[in-house]
């Protein structure tokens, strides 16, 4: 049986498939090593936007170096004889696993030790200088041995650098991001309320439309349904620190995302007793 290659790379299966891309579980060939590879097709100008998008992903990748952040190596471009980019291969960490949508329901342990890494790990970007604006569920893997990893920067925001357009999933964007195509640290805060919303109550907070008309601070708070409503075995602390950080108004939410850092850290402490640096295994 031969095996397909793409140029250097032997490829070993398909992990994902996009709008515009496909993931792959490649061995490339120098180190004999696992990665993932995102392939992307290039067929004129109109996708032009979906090649710069591959190089800001590794131009962020560049600049984060955290336990808790995919690895992004290298990006390589094919050319035809005229030297138009025809395809582009963005070359990521391998990781053994799923995303956190995908698992089904975690203990509450578990999942504060998530939020904890995830918030690690985002404290890294701010410092950094850069805001991943598209956390949610389906951004964040969990690995067989129980590793975190927050993956896509296809939509990071790097400090000082102009934003064009704001994309994101309604449920998960910021309001002042949907009004205003602001991106900030408290935006990305906003965006991790909705994913610990998400997962701990099993539901989506209220969209930013709301009977097709534009959803305001006062609609928000109505629809917005308390987190013990649905996951009444919550800790109370956890439950305010995810409605605080569902706040309509950014002045509503924790400053800095090491202030929530702290908090599940906490949390952390109290209801994981002998917390290891590792989550345990998980059986998919």
């Amino acid at each position: 049986m031969t095996t397909a290659t793409i140029g250097k790379y032997h490829v070993l299966g398909t992990l994902g498939q996009g709008a515009h891309s496909t993931i792959l579980h490649v061995r490339r060939a120098a180190d004999a090593k696992p990665y993932a590879l995102k392939v992307v097709p290039i067929d004129g100008k109109g996708d032009q936007k979906f090649l710069d998008q591959l190089k800001l992903e590794h131009r962020v990748g560049q600049l984060l170096d955290h336990p808790n952040l995919i690895k992004v190596y290298a990006l390589e471009t094919e050319a035809d004889w005229l030297f138009r980019v025809k395809k582009a291969l963005l070359l990521i960490e391998y990781v053994s696993g799923k995303t956190v949508d995908l698992i089904g329901k975690l203990q509450l342990s578990h999942l504060i030790q998530i939020f904890l890494k995830t918030a690690d790990a985002l404290v890294h970007c701010h410092r950094k200088g850069i805001c991943h604006a598209d956390l949610k569920p389906s951004n964040i893997m969990l690995s067989k041995q129980g590793e975190v990893k927050i993956i896509d920067y296809g939509l990071a925001w790097i400090r000082g650098e102009p934003k064009g357009r704001v994309q994101g999933t309604p449920e998960y964007i910021a309001p002042e991001s949907a009004r205003s195509m602001l991106i900030n640290e408290r935006t990305d805060i906003y965006n991790l309320g909705a994913t610990m919303y998400r997962l701990v109550t099993g539901k989506l907070p209220p969209t930013l439309l709301a009977e097709g008309l534009p959803i305001t601070a006062k609609v928000f708070a109505g629809l917005l349904r308390p987190v013990k409503l649905y996951s009444p075995k919550a800790p109370e602390p956890l439950c305010e620190l995810i409605e605080r950080c569902l706040s309509f108004n950014p002045e509503g939410r924790p400053a800095r995302m090491s202030e929530i850092q702290g908090s599940l850290d906490v949390l952390a402490e109290q209801l994981v007793k002998g917390s290891k640096d590792k989550l345990e295994a998980v059986e998919w």
